[in-house]
């Protein structure tokens, strides 16, 4: 049986946490847009001590687990 808890956690995350599909912090015009799909060097900065730090709580402090048999 293999875990892929982790590895939906990180895709999940990962598509969401894209930087400028839902948000994107900090924005070029305000400090938060919405769906603008622009990014920059600052806002690939953020969202990746974002992502860092929910894959940190999800896959290491709670442990999520899906176990999936043949």
């Amino acid at each position: 049986m293999a875990d892929w808890g982790p590895v939906l956690v990180a895709t999940v995350l990962f598509v969401l946490l894209t930087p400028g599909l839902l948000l994107q912090i900090p924005g070029k015009n305000k400090v938060v847009e919405f769906g603008n799909m622009q990014t920059s060097g600052a806002s690939i900065f953020v969202h990746s001590v974002i992502y860092l730090g929910l894959i940190t709580i999800f896959c290491i402090a709670i442990g999520v687990h899906v176990h999936v048999s043949e």
